[in-house]
């Protein structure tokens, strides 16, 4: 057992500075303060588990002494291979809390994909999921820097699972870690790359302060709020909502899996207030068959990033729920949020479907972050919302780069901006609008073509559920626009119909050559739709241009 001074359960000894006080930027602050005011409101709700803020702050304690009692140090990485859970959140403070580094895994990365993860990042410890140890096993004697393998979930006949058994090994004393360096590594997530091994992306402390503040003022979060996890916490920390949720005092509900009906339940029971997602799962929602027989009338927000926001979704949400629909937009490298399309005062005055369109763009820089448009030789493009151009940024929330990989951050990262590699288009009132991935643009005998224009239209088609657009090679244009789509049950409808129906709202060349049929998308684990698992085929042997 793990024994040390009780110091104030609220203090962190903090450098100082000649006659200044230099306080580090730490997240950890945030989970000091929540312990501090609001000790007894519910901090996270987990199937049959709640815990208070006190509860939850004890645990953080007793998890960081479980961990210094198998000698783990400062720098070390410590992952986690999980679905959402009460466990992954408490590492979010108690791995830092000594100095560690957290490493959440995307479960939906392959054996050799996550046997390179823990080899690349030096994993210390993993801590997994019964269904996911099999896999960290087979592995483990390629891992040689790998000390304990932790079994989060109990066995229904042998009890608790290795994990609770840990906590209760030490007391929860408070662990009064200095962060001397707030831009000292904090934590490491790794991209999904389409080729080559997954990037790691190392955010500072400061990286994640920071972006927790900017997404407090920007979303106008408050203690009140009451957060569904759908979002996996492996993808760059649910979207910052560990930090900025707990920073204000506000309730986690943990959501494993992802099913209409139980989110549904939980924003019944719970009073969820905000809905964080990609916009196929607010799809799913939106066509969910039961969806009246909940009182879902809690909600006052939905946000969607991870892909552009068809204005169909936006236009149907805001009509269902009576509440705020908007786009976002960030990536792992950004820690990740630097954009939303909430409108500004003069835009809540226009007509809905025109403020409604405006929501479905990418949106506006968030506070702390410098955010343009910039050709292929490094200039602004002209504010027209017409010129194509790669976003890039400048800001504090931007990563320190991917960890032992120079090379692919200085390919990221030049002349102090950030290029994101999406394709985008800006208006005079700084709103951007992203028109593709680079490797998604279609061109065509010349023309940039916008997947994302295509996808669009197609939505507005009642008998569209989901659907991708994405390029196929052609030999007079070079390439064309296909499209995949998925119908509503109970729908009957043609490709040449869905052509129709394109062409009566598109420039003839924008419109799908073809349209399949299919009876669902390939997804990502945050729902996100992977265009490339349907391009590829059609380029097998070809090479695909970009702008």
């Amino acid at each position: 057992m793990v024994s040390q001074p009780s110091p104030s359960a609220y203090a962190y000894p903090l450098p100082v500075r000649g006659n200044d006080m230099f306080v580090p930027l730490t997240p950890l602050d945030f989970l000091r303060r929540a312990v501090h005011l609001y000790p007894h409101q519910t901090a996270i709700v987990d199937r049959n588990i709640r815990f208070s803020y006190k509860e939850y702050g004890a645990r953080v304690n007793r998890l960081a002494n479980a961990l210094l009692a198998l000698q783990v140090q400062p720098g070390d990485v410590i992952s986690f291979l999980t679905l959402n859970c009460h466990q992954l959140l408490e590492a979010y403070y108690g791995v830092i809390k000594i100095g560690a580094v957290l490493n959440p895994i995307n479960v939906r990365m392959g054996t050799k994909e996550i046997e390179y993860i823990l080899q690349h990042s030096g994993s210390r410890i993993v801590f997994a999921h019964t269904d996911f140890a099999p896999i960290v096993r087979q592995q483990r004697p390629h891992l040689p820097v790998l000390q304990d393998l932790i079994i989060i979930d109990g066995d229904p006949e042998e009890g608790e699972g290795e994990y609770e058994k840990l906590l209760k090994s030490v007391e929860p004393v408070p662990v009064d870690y200095v962060v001397e360096d707030e831009n000292s590594m904090c934590e490491l997530f790794y991209t999904s790359g389409t080729t080559g091994q997954p990037k790691a992306v190392a955010l500072s402390h400061r990286n994640l302060y920071l972006h927790a503040l900017t997404f407090i003022s920007s979303f106008q979060i408050t203690s009140d709020d009451v957060i569904l996890h759908i979002v996996p916490l492996f993808h760059v920390n649910g979207w910052g909502t560990p930090q900025f949720l707990t920073a204000v005092g506000g309730k986690h509900v943990m959501l494993p899996k992802i099913f209409p009906e139980e989110i549904c339940r939980l924003v019944q029971e719970e009073g969820v207030t905000r809905l964080y997602g990609v916009a196929t799962i607010m799809n799913d929602l939106l066509n969910f068959e039961r969806l009246d027989q909940y009182d879902l009338s809690s909600i006052k927000q939905f946000a969607m990033g991870g892909a552009p926001v068809p204005f169909a979704i936006i236009q149907k949400l805001e009509k269902t729920f009576q509440c705020q629909a908007i786009a976002m937009y960030g990536l792992s490298e950004t820690s990740p949020v630097i954009v939303n399309a909430a409108p500004k005062p003069q835009h809540r005055s226009l007509p809905e479907e025109d403020r409604q369109r405006l929501q479905a763009r990418t949106g506006f820089e968030l506070i702390g972050t410098k955010l343009d448009v910039f050709d292929k030789e490094g200039n602004p493009v002209k504010r027209d919302a017409k010129d194509i151009g790669e976003i890039v940024v400048r800001s504090n929330l931007v990563m320190m780069g991917y960890h032992k990989d120079e090379t692919s951050t200085d390919e990221v990262i030049k002349d102090g901006w950030f290029y994101t590699g999406d394709m985008a288009v800006i208006d005079e009132e700084g709103s951007i609008l992203i028109v593709d991935r680079s490797k998604d643009i279609v061109i065509s005998g010349g023309e940039n073509i916008s997947t994302q224009e295509v996808e669009s239209v197609l939505y507005l088609h009642e008998a569209v559920y989901e659907c991708a657009v994405f390029g196929i090679p052609d030999e007079k244009w070079g390439e064309r626009p296909r499209a995949a789509v998925v119908l509503k049950p109970g729908f009957q409808i043609t490709e040449q119909q869905l052509i129709d129906h394109c062409r009566d709202q598109l420039a003839h060349y924008k419109c799908p050559a073809a349209v399949d049929l299919i009876p669902e998308l390939p997804k990502s684990g945050t729902g996100k739709i992977l265009k490339r698992l349907l391009r590829e085929p059609f380029w097998e042997g070809k090479e695909k241009r970009v702008q």
